[in-house]
């Protein structure tokens, strides 16, 4: 079982996802996802990969797992391990260009 963190940014956007009009189901589907990353990081709808792109604030690897997948603007959640190996941080939480 694993801890979940958000940075500020990551809190502001899922708070925004909260929120706005139009962006429920977007929310349930990342919050669904955050339930999968506590328990299990390798559930087949996570789709989880490592992300080249960034280097972690802590060292690591940064991870894309899939909030949504086969929808326009599909959600992701970037994160990585963080400070300690029994903590998840979420960076991001982003629809997908």
């Amino acid at each position: 079982m694993f801890t979940i963190k958000f940075t500020v940014e990551a809190e502001q956007q899922l708070r925004h996802l909260k929120t706005t009009k139009g962006k429920q189901a977007p929310f349930k589907a990342v919050g669904k996802a955050i339930a999968y990353m506590k328990v299990n990081l390798r559930h087949p709808s996570l789709n989880t990969h490592k992300f080249d792109e960034i280097q972690s604030p802590f060292g690591g690897d940064i991870f894309e797992s899939y909030a949504q997948n086969k929808t326009p603007g599909a959600y992701r959640i970037f994160w990585t391990y963080g400070p300690s190996r029994t903590e998840i941080r979420i960076l991001a939480i982003t629809p997908h260009p």
